[in-house]
């Protein structure tokens, strides 16, 4: 990784530590047939919950509310936690630049609904992991066009960056994303104006994230709790790979009695 991105990395961690209706779109309703459609065995006949080193299946998901959480107000609410008596956590995933086609397969096998919020200039030429990852369930969400902290930037600056994604990944995926999330975590009133003129109901943050450490808490209690929206970032410290960890949280989730929630169906 280049070394902007090690000291995005590391900012992001550091701001972790310092306190840092069911879609209906009809892409994400391919994908969720995509996933319906997985195996009911892995390639080596074992069940896809122990082939990805899981001691037990995860519980089935409950259906969503009816009515999603986020208000419809003239700036889109900022959140890193969902209000829900669900026992459901939330995966999210930024900037894409870990394209692990094995990912996919788990994606696909465990029927995992994440979330993964792209940076243009990050993904480059990948585009095409994504789209096989959005056909197996997963959604796409916007994380600006350059990766910038955005809190100061001017309007027009800010515009550009989450507008500018909007229509990249438009273009790709052939819908624009309803959540944003903006680097680092940081944002301003400009930010929150922006979004609104790009067509963004919700600011995505985390109240929970995979550190090398296990999993850190920007606030609250420091276990996971229903409704919690959780960060999988990049890991430079202990090199595992993007299943690794987070096999190693869905092992947390499921000992907390939880399972994995579609974010989009919430929000």
């Amino acid at each position: 990784m280049s070394r902007p991105r090690a000291t995005a990395a590391l900012l992001t961690a550091a701001l972790l530590l310092a306190g840092c209706a069911q879609s209906v779109d009809p892409i994400e309703r391919l994908g969720k047939k995509a996933a319906d459609r997985v195996r009911p065995h892995g390639p080596s006949g074992e069940p896809p919950y122990r082939h990805w080193g899981l001691a037990a299946p995860l519980l089935p998901a409950p259906h969503p509310p009816l009515h999603p959480l986020a208000l419809h107000t003239a700036l889109p609410p900022v959140v890193d936690h969902v209000t829900t008596t669900d026992k459901v956590v939330f995966l999210t995933y930024d900037d894409g630049a870990e394209k692990d086609p094995r990912f996919v397969d788990m994606v696909r096998e465990l029927r995992l609904p994440v979330s993964m919020f792209l940076t243009d200039s990050v993904v480059g030429p990948g585009y095409g992991h994504f789209a096989r990852l959005q056909e197996v369930g997963a959604s796409v969400q916007n994380h600006t066009l350059d990766h910038p902290a955005m809190s100061g930037l001017p309007y027009a600056g800010q515009r550009a960056e989450i507008c500018g994604q909007q229509d990249k990944l438009k273009s790709r995926f052939g819908i624009r994303p309803r959540l944003f999330r903006p680097p680092y975590g940081t944002y301003d009133a400009t930010t929150l104006r922006a979004a609104a003129d790009c067509g963004v109901s919700a600011v995505v943050l985390w109240r929970a994230a995979v550190t090398g450490d296990g999993i850190g808490y920007r606030h609250g209690e420091k276990r996971l709790r229903p409704g919690d929206i959780v960060l999988v970032g990049p890991d430079e410290a202990t090199g595992l790979t993007l299943r690794e960890r987070t096999t190693r949280l869905l092992r947390r989730v499921q000992e907390g009695g939880l399972t994995v929630g579609r974010l989009e169906d919430y929000l």
